[in-house]
């Protein structure tokens, strides 16, 4: 059964006009072709007339949308199904909220790391809904050293409300696990792609997504804080996280234009929860092309390079005092 945003309702009308009408034809022998046709054109039309319109809170709901492929299908996917998953940090457990290991992309050997929020209620409480432990940030390092050791390029997959943020992770020193990564992600010989495909929350998120290509699907967002937090800090409630959304600029196309990420990848019309096949094949695409590009690079031109993209974010120039300035003073 299909899950509806508030903003899709029109969508979820035609598509229930489509659904009884199908039913109509199956008891009957009346022929219900052209109207049939009519309202797919419509369905379309309205898909794209709505997508192309989506406010930033509207972008948040999306990337949250319950039947939006996760980490292990888009890996599935890009790996035709020859991913191998390994486990543990070595240290403390196995993390399920964090997964990982190596999988083929068009015969080359690929390290994938990234977080799974489950596909229903039951998985999303085992996977603990996406919010790693440090365990799993330490597990993703050690995943990730041991791609470097062979020589194998790495490919994260970003969608996680944040790292986990209970008593026993702040004990086991979540600060300095994702502290850790951004070190050693920074220096790693080896090509680094980050994807994010749902939220991009906060240190949960950039715990991973340190790489020579970050790359945000078209309906996600990634920002130190979520807009409902955002929102209950500044205005006490919840109920102004539309305002917040807008005023983070968390969006794909904000990110891009503040030259924070390095590209948007298209989804379908109508999400990636729209045609899951689709999105996926998208992103296998843009893996695959980055990948060659990248394999060309000489690994410490890589790590120069990454280093430099990173340290010029958030650099301000101020202007020089002109001499009619000093005279002022």
């Amino acid at each position: 059964m299909q899950t509806f945003l508030e903003f899709e309702k029109p969508i979820q009308n035609i598509i229930e006009q489509i659904e009884k009408l199908k039913e109509v034809a199956a008891q009957s022998a009346v022929d219900v072709q052209p109207t049939l046709r009519d309202l797919e054109k419509k369905l379309a039309d309205t898909r794209r007339e709505i997508y192309a319109n989506l406010s930033p809170w509207e972008r948040v709901q999306v990337s949250r949308h319950p039947d939006r492929p996760y980490t292990l299908k888009y890996i599935d996917v890009i790996t035709d199904g020859s991913f191998v998953e390994l486990h543990g940090d070595r240290t403390v457990k196995d993390d399920k909220a964090m997964v990982g290991g190596f999988g083929l992309v068009n015969g080359r050997s690929v390290m994938f790391v990234g977080q799974q929020k489950g596909i229903n209620t039951k998985m999303r409480q085992y996977r603990n809904f996406g919010m790693a432990n440090p365990e799993g940030y330490r597990k993703a390092l050690r995943l990730m050293k041991l791609a470097e050791k062979f020589n194998k390029p790495v490919v994260t997959i970003i969608d996680t409300p944040g790292a986990y943020p209970g008593l026993e992770a702040e004990e086991r020193g979540q600060g300095e696990a994702i502290a850790r990564n951004l070190f050693e992600m920074m220096r790693l010989r080896v090509p680094v792609i980050c994807i994010v495909i749902g939220e991009g929350a906060s240190g949960g998120a950039l715990g991973i997504g340190i790489g020579d290509k970050v790359l945000m699907l078209e309906n996600t967002w990634y920002s130190v804080i979520s807009p409902e937090s955002c929102s209950s800090i500044l205005w006490r409630s919840w109920d102004y996280k539309a305002q917040a959304a807008a005023a983070l600029k968390l969006t794909a196309q904000d990110m891009l234009a503040n030259k924070l990420i390095d590209g948007i990848i298209p989804e379908p019309v109508g999400g990636a929860h729209a045609d899951i096949d689709g999105a996926c094949r998208t992103v296998k695409a843009e893996v695959v092309k980055w990948l060659d590009k990248l394999a060309k690079t000489d690994p410490d031109k890589l790590v120069e390079r990454r280093i430099k993209k990173f340290c010029d974010m958030g650099v301000v120039e101020k202007a020089r005092p002109t001499s009619r300035t000093k005279a002022k003073a």
